[in-house]
């Protein structure tokens, strides 16, 4: 029997095999893969496949997000960026200049 699957576009996953991919097991790499390189078409899917209450506990977990992306999240979910790995490492991590 096969697991159930979104239906969302290989697009965002263009360097690892789609088909292997365990969207149970893997939920943290699957939202960081979506929102960071997929349509927002796909990004839909995936908060209707997972539930927004989930999509939220895997946002936290992700170690990057892209600026304009982590904004979005933020905005959308109602979230404190403070919550968010990704947030806390970009803190203790400044760049020397902003592009």
């Amino acid at each position: 029997m096969q697991k159930p699957r979104p239906n969302i576009s290989k697009t965002a996953f263009w360097d690892v095999n789609f088909d292997e991919i365990d969207f149970e097991k893997n939920q943290t790499f699957v939202v960081d893969k979506v929102f960071n390189y997929g349509s927002f078409s796909d990004q839909l899917e995936l908060i209707k496949f997972y539930g927004k209450d989930q999509i939220k506990q895997e946002f936290v977990k992700v170690s990057y997000f892209r600026k304009e992306v982590f904004a979005f999240i933020c905005g959308y979910f109602k979230l404190n960026p403070a919550d968010f790995k990704c947030y806390l490492e970009r803190q203790s991590n400044p760049a020397h200049w902003e592009y």
